[in-house]
């Protein structure tokens, strides 16, 4: 592999885990398109689905594990929060990871791309007073919590992006947690299903280990940075931006499809 090559998978890695550790989410959603398109529009080696979905799947284990260490002081990770959904994402991430191989790069992308269109519906409900809540006070359904995870898990098992992109949505939105302990809380849930989704790609032989080990450096230099920012950062905005990135990502994957 050239140096074009290796310098374009490390600022792919990069930018999507500093994404990545800012908003809570494992990169899978930038880095999945970035991964599928950009090499060859420099005249570089392409990647079928099925390697895009492998790479991002072991890059988002150690993005994760990255922001996720950023936060760990401060009270932002809800541990009854990350245990029911981490648990029950772990488990379909895992059934969705073994069973990609069973299907079409077709039809990975289509659920990468109606996975993408709900997380970016969701993410315009609005969100008020969520952020007033004391961090120490904050409650959810948990049997609901659990059961959502484990459907977001089968599906982003499959395209191998962890399924932070939809957890966040449904944080903020169905089980009201505040925009800080959602991000943190989100990294460490986005990272348990990783390694469901890292297994199944594994046993599977659909990682590409070389590319992927670029992007697992990127990554651990980025999501810290990312993560500090983020801390940073009126929440509003980080809802914004990570609104923004999930839209304009569904209706790429989208106008491809179709």
């Amino acid at each position: 592999m050239d140096f074009a090559f290796i310098i374009t998978i490390f600022l792919i890695g990069f930018i999507g885990s500093y994404i990545s550790g800012m908003l809570g989410i494992g990169g899978s959603i930038i880095k999945y398109p970035m991964l599928l398109y950009i090499p060859p529009m420099f005249g570089l080696a392409a990647f079928t689905a099925h390697e895009v979905s492998g790479i991002s799947a072991i890059q988002v284990f150690f993005a994760t594990l990255g922001g996720m260490w950023a936060y760990r002081k401060g009270g932002y990770l809800n541990k009854p929060l990350i245990f029911y959904m981490g648990g029950a994402i772990l488990i379909g991430s895992f059934i969705g990871g073994y069973g990609s191989k069973l299907m079409s790069e077709g039809g990975i992308n289509l659920i990468y791309g109606i996975l993408a269109l709900v997380a970016a519906v969701m993410m315009f409900v609005p969100k008020k007073g969520i952020d007033d809540i004391p961090l120490d006070k904050v409650t959810f359904n948990k049997w609901l919590a659990a059961i959502l995870a484990l459907i977001v898990g089968v599906g982003a098992g499959i395209v191998g992006a962890a399924g932070a992109f939809l957890l966040v949505p449904i944080m903020l939105v169905v089980l009201k947690i505040p925009t800080r302990m959602t991000i943190a809380s989100s990294l460490a849930i986005t990272f348990i299903s990783s390694i469901g989704a890292t297994l199944g790609k594994i046993s599977t032989g659909q990682i590409d280990y070389y590319p992927a080990f670029i992007m697992i450096i990127a990554s651990l230099i980025a999501s810290p940075l990312g993560a500090m920012a983020g801390k940073k950062m009126n929440t509003k905005i980080l809802q914004v931006i990570l609104a923004i990135i999930i839209f304009a990502t569904a209706i790429k994957i989208w106008l491809d499809i179709l």
